[in-house]
């Protein structure tokens, strides 16, 4: 790895996991990748899946704070 891109990563990693999150799929999203569509088209099926099961009822939502609250402090349990 050169400086530059060691500065940049030390950089990255004082920021929040959200915004690290956010910065990795913007990096990636810079790469020609020919299987993007399937993923996408996989995700949304995942997604679409997903949502169907809540409104089924057999899973569970958990509130956007929790789950915030866990990305930012994870539990040591």
């Amino acid at each position: 790895m050169t400086d530059r891109s060691q500065q940049i990563l030390t950089q990255a990693m004082s920021l929040s996991p959200m915004e690290r999150a956010e910065l990795v799929e913007e990096l990636l999203a810079t790469f020609d990748f020919p299987s993007r569509t399937e993923i996408d088209t996989g995700w949304c099926a995942e997604a679409e899946d997903r949502l169907e099961a809540f409104e089924r009822g057999d899973m569970q939502a958990i509130p956007a704070d929790e789950v915030f609250r866990r990305i930012q402090w994870p539990s040591t349990t």
